[in-house]
């Protein structure tokens, strides 16, 4: 099982240096640009991670594969777009993938600290949200998780999921892919249904009405 959770770590690693290198594309960025939004949205959610944790060295640091594997997924994302045309769509499908695999690690790392289930199930949202939210901020867009966007509440659902039924004993492989594939679905099904959660919204021109005193009376005899 622990060969398992270090793959899905590897390869939500891979996915979202590949949409960081993607956005780094769509803003036109050089070759350092693109390994630097690379690295930052593929290890900035398990950085955060960690440092909350108390986890010292943090995981990239102690291990370095995991930076080595960010970079060479950079560079090899910028050296095929350049023969390749990749669409928009790709980097939502791909960061659809890195948000499901990094909120199951997330919460993961985080029960095997704490083993407690609401901070582990924090430690998968903030696994899988923080990489896009940094991502968005360098390229100058609005984070996923600010927008009409069904997105950490699909993290927060994985990462609820996976504490339910490992609460109820159930193997972990099986908890684990039916946590990743929740996440999945419902991040998937909200773009292709272009879904959102309800907004709040005030309505400002019914403030600003000067409201009549009761008491006052209407003017009239």
């Amino acid at each position: 099982m622990d060969f398992m959770i270090h793959m899905l770590d590897l390869l939500g690693t891979v996915v979202f240096a590949i949409t960081g290198a993607l956005a780094a594309g769509r803003k036109r960025m050089d070759i350092f640009g693109v390994v630097v939004l690379g690295c930052v949205t593929a290890l900035g959610g398990g950085t955060l991670r960690d440092v909350l944790l108390g986890v010292h060295p943090v995981f990239w640091i102690s291990d370095t594969l995991y930076l080595a594997v960010a970079v060479i997924a950079s560079i090899s994302t910028f050296v095929l777009a350049q023969r390749w045309e990749i669409k928009a769509m790709v980097l939502m499908y791909a960061d659809a993938i890195g948000l499901a695999v990094f909120t199951i690690i997330g919460f993961q790392k985080g029960f095997q600290v704490t083993h407690v289930y609401s901070i582990a199930i924090v430690m998968g949202m903030t696994s899988g949200v923080v990489g896009s939210i940094i991502r968005d901020v360098l390229s100058g867009e609005i984070p996923f998780i600010l927008r009409r966007e069904i997105y950490a509440s699909a993290s927060l659902c994985g990462a609820t999921l996976l504490g339910l039924l490992t609460y109820f004993e159930l193997p972990s492989p099986f908890a684990v892919t039916g946590a990743v594939l929740i996440t999945l679905v419902i991040r998937l099904a909200a773009l292709h249904w272009n879904l959102s959660l309800p907004l709040f919204s005030i309505d400002e021109d019914r403030e600003k009405k000067p409201q009549r005193d009761p008491e006052a009376g209407d003017g009239t005899l």
